[in-house]
């Protein structure tokens, strides 16, 4: 499991401009407005060969009394209860304020390992003095950057990877990292129980730091796999009160480790809404995804339900419709070992590959089959098609157009794209790339 670092501090000192300087890409929405981070954004980083997960949390306020300042507060205690590593953000204009105090309090009640930084630093000269005001929160020495001009980042990391605990690196290749997600007491844990109980042949558990997550290495016929272990709160955690909140923090970081997410629905239950968040998350995280209907043995059933229910399944989370589904029982243990010939199969499929002149082959056939929309006389192009990445399968297609190229022909596009090469188990993204044409008018 690769480290995890937190970014913590009161809203609008620059978190989210800091998070995205390291992670490379603007994951984090970047806003002159406190609390425009609500949720932890989770991001994958390097430094001198080191890995570690980033996490950039929403702004702590300690008089927050609405609903969402409690959960921003929440989710920011939770992070600090995960993470190895903290990096304390405070902004050089406004000097200590009391929530920085409050803060600074926290963490160290925390005992974890905390980088206080000086964020806003444009002129280090200019600063000097007002530096060394922030001795006084009593966690360590103060270090100036400035997150907007990307002054002092390369120090901080250096910081921060002195800070990483050693992590043994045990990954095989070869192995298919899988989560069991959805919603609590949906049979998450017996569905591994089972798994690693009855059908074992090498199992060694790994046990986790602090955040006491548990990842299950197994081998059977099949493959080699680790079982991400995403159902329960452990007992070291001192908010027990806030089970559900510590399960969605746990799930959003496995699904971000997975390969495969398993999403596991009570089918006495049926698709609820808490199913429906859960299932987005790995969808928009474009991992490959089973969907497995567990209780079966438990369902009343009459002729055809099973039909009708998969049928019902795909009505209320239509954007998983790729997303095979296999009704099992973690308890009885039917059709459990069915689910690792489907993790196998949808995981190549996320990590499948096509040759640019196979791509623009079909896209040339779908174009002639059916022609490209139209608006006040100007007609779409779709000059050319390459894929630009896996995990999911990522594809640029380059048109006159990105306002003519409509959802619905994107949709066409897609259903081709399956049609010819399965893709069972994994979304597909489009990325649009305008180019002129000088023929077009």
């Amino acid at each position: 499991m690769k480290p995890i670092v937190a970014i913590i501090g009161k809203p609008n000192v620059g978190k989210s401009t800091l998070f995205n300087h390291l992670i490379g890409e603007r994951k984090s929405i970047v806003e002159d407005t406190p609390g425009v981070t609500r949720d932890r954004i989770y991001g994958d980083t390097e430094w001198k060969g080191k890995s570690f997960t980033l996490i950039d949390t929403g702004g702590i306020e300690e008089e927050a009394t609405d609903v969402i300042g409690e959960q921003m507060k929440l989710q920011a205690q939770l992070a600090i209860e995960m993470a190895d590593v903290v990096v304390f953000i405070t902004d050089i204009k406004t000097g200590i304020t009391s929530t920085d105090k409050d803060i600074a309090l926290i963490l160290k009640k925390s005992k974890k390992n905390v980088i206080l930084v000086c964020n806003k630093v444009d002129d280090f000269k200019k600063y000097e003095n007002e530096i060394y005001e922030f001795y006084n929160l009593g966690i360590g020495e103060p270090h100036p950057i400035s997150a907007a001009n990307r002054r002092g980042i390369g120090d901080l990391l250096d910081i921060i990877y002195d800070e990483l605990p050693e992590v043994e690196n045990d990954e095989d290749e070869n192995e298919i990292k899988v989560a069991v997600i959805g919603k609590p007491n949906v049979g998450k844990s017996s569905l591994i129980n089972k798994i690693l109980g009855e059908n074992r042949l090498i199992v060694s558990d790994i046990a986790g730091t602090t955040r006491d997550a548990i990842d299950s290495k197994f081998e059977n016929q099949y493959g080699k796999y680790v079982f991400i272990d995403t159902a329960g709160l452990r007992r070291h955690s001192k908010i027990e009160e806030k089970i559900e909140k510590y399960s969605v923090l746990r799930t959003d970081i496995s699904i971000e480790r997975a390969d495969v997410c398993i999403l596991m629905i009570d089918a006495n239950d049926g698709v609820t809404e808490q199913d429906a968040k859960i299932a987005g998350k790995a969808h928009e995280a474009g991992r490959a995804i089973i969907i497995a209907i567990n209780k079966w043995d438990e369902y009343e059933k009459e002729n055809g339900t099973l039909e009708k229910y998969q049928k019902e399944v795909y009505q209320k989370l239509s954007y998983l419709e790729y997303a095979p589904i296999i009704f099992i029982s973690a308890k009885t243990g039917k059709r459990v070992e069915k689910l690792f010939e489907l993790i196998n199969e949808v995981n190549k499929n996320n990590e499948m590959r096509i040759s640019t002149s196979v791509l623009n082959e079909l896209l040339a056939e779908a174009v002639s089959m059916v022609q490209p929309p139209t608006d006040k006389g100007r007609r779409l192009k779709v000059f050319y098609i390459t894929q630009v990445g896996i995990k999911p399968p990522a594809f640029a297609v380059f048109v006159n157009s990105k306002k003519l190229f409509h959802f619905s022909y994107q949709r066409y596009i897609i259903n081709k794209l399956r049609q010819e090469f399965g893709f069972k188990g994994t979304p597909i993204r489009l990325l649009i790339r305008e180019r002129s044409d000088k023929s077009d008018n």
